[in-house]
């Protein structure tokens, strides 16, 4: 069989939840999704028509909006696994990016510093890293839909396009948002920013 010269990788972020709305930072914590998260996620059936993908391996994040996401979308789930999880905040779960600066550190971005006694720059550069080779190694034979979080999300896009991590900072991916990655003859594009459908979010991406 020849090598699959047209790749798809569909990524999406989990819908809205209370902490999102408020712009507190949410990573291992586990938290339900809003009423306009449960809706925005239901909007996204029918996206792998829209995208063109078709059968593919479905992964998600552990946490319960990412997979409540992939129920409501009707994207059955393949595979949950830890390396597509959010970045881990550390000391900074629950926080905004206001108040971690006015009690910790006024310069203080998660794509600089990393969170306190969570995972570094450096360490969710590797994660991040694991997580595209594993999908590359899925792209062989079909294409992929990552159900996850904001800033892995915007994370694994700068990685996959071969850009610095800490370019994710200039990605906006926002709740029930999605980014189609194609990789044509080893072109790699991020092809589509869009959602949630319908309209644009009220809650920050932060």
């Amino acid at each position: 069989m020849a090598p699959r010269t047209d790749r798809r990788i569909l990524l999406i972020r989990h819908g809205q939840t209370e902490w999102s709305l408020s712009d507190q930072h949410t990573g291992r914590t586990d938290i339900a999704l809003t009423e306009r998260g449960e809706s925005d996620a239901t909007g996204l059936r029918g996206i792998l028509d829209v995208t063109g993908l078709v059968s593919p391996h479905v992964i998600s994040s552990p946490r319960t909006r990412a997979r409540r996401t992939a129920e409501l979308a009707d994207l059955p789930v393949d595979e949950v696994s830890e390396l597509f999880a959010e970045w881990d905040y550390g000391d900074y779960e629950g926080l905004t990016r206001e108040r971690i600066r006015a009690d910790h550190d006024p310069d203080w971005t998660i794509w600089s510093k990393g969170g306190r006694n969570g995972e570094s720059v450096e360490d969710m550069l590797a994660r991040v890293d694991a997580a595209i080779a594993h999908v590359d190694a899925l792209l062989t034979t079909k294409d992929v839909v990552v159900v996850s979080h904001g800033h892995f999300s915007r994370s694994f896009i700068g990685r996959y396009l071969g850009w610095p991590i800490t370019c994710g900072a200039n990605i906006d991916l926002r709740p029930a948002g999605s980014a189609l990655l194609t990789d044509t003859d080893r072109d790699r594009r991020l092809s589509q920013l869009i959602g949630p459908v319908g309209s644009w979010a009220s809650a920050s991406s932060i």
